[in-house]
């Protein structure tokens, strides 16, 4: 049976290397990205344009877009890469770094709870 894996903030650095070593490993992988029009791919873009990966648009601070997106999915393995990680963002917009680094965590792992609490 192939695993699937559901990888938010696959589109950085870190998501982009764990698709790749998840794909060299048998997986199916799935990635959230952003809904912004003219967001960059270019880290996961041979990945897409091979149709190695399947992307499903998303906000991480959306609980309800995550549940729809793991219950879509149904993965068998989550990894939240997520994370509003420049600092002078966070300190501009505090509340959305909250958001994104720690409320978007107990919508995933709510959403884990009530889909299949199997999902690791």
């Amino acid at each position: 049976m192939i695993k699937k894996a559901l990888i938010t903030g696959i589109t950085g650095m870190d998501g982009s290397h764990l698709a790749e070593f998840l794909l060299e490993k048998g997986y199916e992988v799935h990635g959230v990205k952003r809904h912004v029009a003219t967001y960059n791919l270019k880290n996961i873009e041979y990945l897409v344009d091979k149709d190695k990966i399947a992307l499903h648009d998303g906000d991480i601070t959306d609980t309800a877009n995550i549940f729809q997106i793991i219950k879509k999915v149904q993965p068998d393995e989550i990894y939240n890469l997520a994370a509003q990680s420049h600092a002078g963002v966070s300190f501009k917009a505090p509340e959305n770094a909250v958001d994104v680094c720690g409320r978007a965590v107990v919508g995933i792992l709510e959403a884990v709870r009530q889909i299949n609490p199997k999902i690791r």
